[in-house]
């Protein structure tokens, strides 16, 4: 009998087949999938014209297998820069790899990792993509819950917390990987030192254990001070079982131009580059040296702020802000995220009509969950805003964890907010999404 192509698990529609044509369909406002609706700032754009119209620069050619040069340097100043970073001596030449987002950099590093039959863990709720690559590898996930207290101070690190005993009957001799994500997606939780902390004590026990360290929101932090990012790579003896992951995409608001790239210890970045060197040889060169010359101007001051890392943290909290008033408003508890761009709301008092959940679906599990119901209803019927029901987030056991929440992304222009803003407000008081 011939193996079986893992890509036949994968083949069917996923949640972001199904969201966003229902919300254009409906005419809906779309807070569901995760892209700024907006232009990058100036500067973003003037770097990409001055990298294509420069002469000497080569953009238009091929570049290192490894990373474009410049984008290398740019990144070894960007981490050595950090305090927390400068102890590492992190080398451009040996410790920084590039890709096509940090989606193919995960692609590029379970495959230069991953046995047939190697288990990986991940802290469900898990962005979708992490399980199917294992699986696209002939890996094995294994997922450990966050823990979900709904009672809890209505913030991300209160509402999700960590269970260090499940995390460790998780991880055997068969682990290869395990996957963080900080801030994380969907909650915008940020691991805390003590949690990382125990975390390393963990992997401190298991020598073949690489942990894969996902910071795409590194830079929308909003609580510098009492929640600060904290790299997993920069804990005592952490940095050579490290792959610490990162994108312009999120910072930059340029999404489509997948600039990803990876730090770490020398043999594991090889061995992403020699796979790399094999698949799509290396990364345009252009978008690299866009995101080089980026990085060094967004430590510079920027509109009134220290930088514009500074500059985008606060313009986002004030986002933050705007949707978390107009959810409590419609009666919708918002769990307030320390990072990112996506809050997640306690939706446990809306009810709907039960034919929601018999209605063609592109892609939900079946029975539908109540999360995925409830989205749909959200998106085509009232209020009309789209949302994402974080059920795919969850292992198919776990799914029923997701069923009381669903997640709003804030990464939208002042109008479309306010728009929102104003559907929301056309909620029944009673949370009957029946009544208009």
């Amino acid at each position: 009998m011939a193996a079986s192509n893992p890509l036949d698990a994968l083949s069917k529609p996923t949640v972001w087949h199904e969201f966003s044509p229902l919300a254009n369909a409906s005419n809906a406002v779309n807070l569901g999938q995760g892209f700024p609706n907006w232009d990058p700032a100036p500067f973003v754009v003037t770097s990409m014209v001055d990298s294509v119209q420069t002469p000497g620069t080569s953009t238009n050619q091929y570049c290192r297998p490894n990373c474009h040069l410049p984008l290398a340097n740019a990144l070894a100043d960007e981490y050595n820069g950090r305090p927390s970073w400068s102890h590492l001596n992190v080398d451009p030449m040996t410790n920084v790899m590039s890709s096509l987002g940090c989606t193919q950099v995960m692609y590029c590093a379970f495959r230069a990792l991953l046995q047939p039959g190697d288990e990986v863990v991940l802290l469900e709720p898990a962005f979708d993509i992490y399980g199917s690559q294992v699986i696209l590898m002939g890996g094995v996930p294994k997922f450990v819950s966050l823990k979900t207290d709904l009672t809890a101070p209505p913030t991300s690190n209160d509402v999700f917390t960590f269970d260090f005993d499940a995390l460790e009957a998780s991880i055997s001799e068969k682990t290869r990987v395990l996957v963080l994500n900080t801030p994380h997606n969907p909650t915008g939780k940020m691991f805390s030192r003590e949690e990382l902390e125990r975390i390393s004590s963990i992997v401190s026990n298991y020598p073949n254990l690489v942990v894969f360290s996902d910071e795409v929101y590194e830079h929308i932090v909003f609580d510098p001070e009492g929640s600060p990012h904290i790299s997993f790579a920069t804990l005592p003896n952490m940095f050579e079982r490290t792959l610490t992951m990162s994108s312009a995409g999120k910072t930059f608001s340029t999404t489509g131009w997948k600039v990803g790239w990876a730090i770490g210890p020398d043999d594991l970045i090889k061995k992403m580059t020699d796979l790399q060197q094999w698949v799509n040889f290396s990364s345009p060169s252009v978008t690299q040296d866009t995101i080089a010359r980026c990085l060094k101007r967004a430590r510079e001051p920027y509109e009134e702020f220290p930088t514009f890392y500074d500059w985008l943290a606060a313009d986002y909290k004030k986002r933050r802000g705007v949707l978390e008033a107009a959810l409590t408003s419609a009666g919708i508890s918002p769990i307030s995220p320390q990072g990112g761009f996506f809050i997640c709301a306690d939706t446990s008092r809306l009810t709907f009509p039960d034919s929601v959940y018999e209605e063609e679906s592109l892609s939900a599990p079946s029975p539908m969950p109540r999360d995925w119901a409830l989205a749909r209803y959200m998106t085509h019927t009232n209020p009309k805003v789209a949302v994402i029901p974080p059920s795919p987030f969850y292992s198919p056991e776990n799914v029923d964890q997701a069923k009381n929440y669903v997640r709003f992304a804030f990464c939208k222009t002042d109008d479309l907010l306010e728009e929102a803003q104003l559907r929301l407000a056309t909620i029944d008081p009673t949370g009957d999404l029946e009544k208009k």
